[in-house]
């Protein structure tokens, strides 16, 4: 144990850190809680993937970061009660007064050991339930009721989007009370402020320096359909010709994506930059941004693209709807549909005027709920109240 014995220990736990919202949530709050009342600990498990990965952006000066090697996102009985006996272990050493975890099988674990370890406080952030309508019926019922089985060992539920905390109650996870609404945030100077020039950003990715652009950052992986945005792009083209498009993001379609992008006729016009950091640079390089996921929780790429300035084209799944205002900072359409997206990019991207109106006011909206100083306050107030 480290030294300050009278400050608030925290083990946060999630299960792979990789590049996505939950856990850059995860790090930004290990590394915003105020140092003179919290000693914070992050646990993870071993596995990465072509999504990228965010270990290197631990600061091993503020956070302790250990890996367990038998926490891994797949179902294994044997391998998963290894975890969760090492899970127990380490929470018991450790003396921890909260243990938060983030993702599915972290939140199952991690709420199991704490409950085992007798930890005086348990949260979990659900960033999207791990259940959804378009999975399998089983699949969907078994996870549905491990989370009920794990309610009873969890003193607070934060969810990102209200629509979340709905969901839950309707599969009988708990009622009002064990929930709270705190959004998923960002560091939103990074956005307003950054440092590029959209010409020079675009000729540096091989893009026309003076033509439209439309783009997403998001995974290549189903979740995101980016086959989706695909044809989405195509029908864009078809209506404004000079368009083009920018898809920042790895992931397991990569090879597939670039099969369609030849077959809808796109070559020249896409430019898949794969893994990248600079991300607020490349949102500067945007004029619209598009996510057409078939699922979701509440992206955090919607404030960034907000902060930036720039409209947002969704489909309205998850907490779109919480953030995105149809018609006033951009628009919703149903997922799977690319047809009304292209539609409503197309107008968009032939009016600045309106494309100035739509970012100003999603500014407007980000600032503060989506300020990651303010989620970090949230947080640190629900755990105060939570060891009271």
């Amino acid at each position: 144990m480290r030294s300050g014995a009278s400050k608030t220990r925290v083990l946060t736990v999630i299960t792979r850190l990789i590049v996505g919202g939950a856990q850059e949530t995860a790090i930004d709050t290990c590394h915003l809680l105020d140092p003179e009342r919290y000693e914070v600990d992050l646990l993870i498990g071993p596995q990465l993937g072509a999504e990228g990965e965010l270990v290197s952006t631990v600061n091993r000066d503020r956070v302790r970061l250990t890996t367990l090697q038998p926490l891994v996102r797949e179902i294994d009985p044997l391998n998963d009660w290894r975890a969760l006996r090492a899970l127990e272990k380490i929470m018991r050493q450790g003396r921890y007064h909260i243990v938060h975890t983030h993702s599915s099988k972290a939140g199952i674990l991690g709420r199991m050991a704490a409950r085992r370890a007798r930890v005086p406080v348990v949260v979990h952030t659900v960033h999207g339930w791990p259940f959804h309508d378009r999975m399998n019926p089983l699949k969907r019922r078994v996870y549905i009721a491990a989370e009920k089985h794990c309610l009873p060992m969890t003193d607070k539920l934060i969810v990102v989007t209200q629509l979340d905390a709905g969901a839950g109650i309707r599969c009988g996870i708990g009622g009002p009370d064990d929930y709270r609404h705190i959004f998923s945030a960002i560091n939103l100077d990074e956005y307003r402020n950054a440092a590029a020039d959209p010409r020079a950003v675009r000729a540096a990715l091989g893009l026309d320096p003076a033509a439209p652009v439309a783009g997403c950052v998001a995974r290549l992986s189903p979740q995101k359909a980016p086959d989706i945005f695909m044809r989405m792009a195509a029908e864009v083209a078809r209506l404004v010709p000079d368009a083009q498009f920018l898809y920042v993001g790895g992931g397991p379609l990569r090879a597939d994506i670039e099969a369609l992008i030849r077959e809808l006729g796109l070559e020249g016009k896409v430019v898949l930059a794969g893994l990248r950091r600079d991300i607020p640079q490349l949102m500067a390089a945007m004029d619209v941004f598009a996510l057409l996921s078939l699922w979701e929780g509440l992206p955090r790429v919607f404030p960034q693209a907000m902060a930036s300035g720039l409209p947002v084209v969704a489909s309205r799944v998850g907490g779109a709807a919480e953030i995105v205002t149809h018609g006033d900072n951009g628009y919703l359409a149903e997922p799977g549909d690319w047809q009304t997206p292209a539609k409503h990019v197309a107008e968009l991207l032939r009016d600045p005027a309106l494309r100035r109106q739509m970012g100003e006011r999603g500014r407007q909206r980000v600032d503060p709920d989506f300020c990651v100083n303010h989620m970090v306050r949230q947080i640190d107030a629900l755990y105060q109240e939570l060891l009271r």
